[in-house]
């Protein structure tokens, strides 16, 4: 199927008669057959040419056409996965926490360590991880650290069956 619009692809308007499309290709198909063309674009250029003159070459063909063309865009569809959530502004920079670097790149961009080691402590320990975050290590440390919560102690193990 030809990426471009069909109409464009042989020059002819929409509205154009099966007589003139059909001359059109002719015409475009002369000019860039590899017989006599033997560039590798022109090639490509009638194979693209072709798929669009089966797109409307027969009436039935070319109504199926017109009205894809005309149709709204389709919804996406429920397997894509949604944006990543954008961090909120109100976490940006200011606050309590002056001494607290500033992270310059990625999700978190204009947020201090601080405030990110509140709002999202898993990406801190993959930046402590990754290569981008070497120069941050030490303060991820002394913030995972001080974030960590221990329980005073365990509550009793409950069997398989909840009790």
């Amino acid at each position: 199927m030809a990426t471009r619009d069909a109409y464009e692809v042989l020059h002819v308007h929409p509205r154009a008669d099966p007589l003139v499309i059909k001359a059109a290709y002719r015409v475009l198909a002369a000019m860039f057959h590899p017989d006599h063309d033997a560039s590798p674009s022109a090639a490509q250029r009638m194979a693209e040419l072709n798929a669009a003159y089966a797109l409307v070459r027969e009436p039935e063909g070319r109504r199926a056409y017109d009205r894809s063309r005309l149709a709204p865009a389709p919804a996406p569809s429920p397997i894509m996965q949604p944006p990543a959530p954008t961090p909120t502004p109100g976490r940006r920079v200011g606050g309590p926490a002056v001494d607290s670097p500033v992270i310059d790149f990625g999700r978190y961009e204009g947020w201090r360590l601080a405030d990110v080691a509140k709002a999202d402590p898993d990406y801190l320990r993959w930046l402590s991880r990754h290569s981008s975050g070497i120069r941050y290590r030490r303060q991820i440390a002394e913030l995972l650290d001080q974030a960590r919560v221990r329980p005073a102690a365990e509550p009793a193990k409950k069997n398989w069956r909840g009790r």
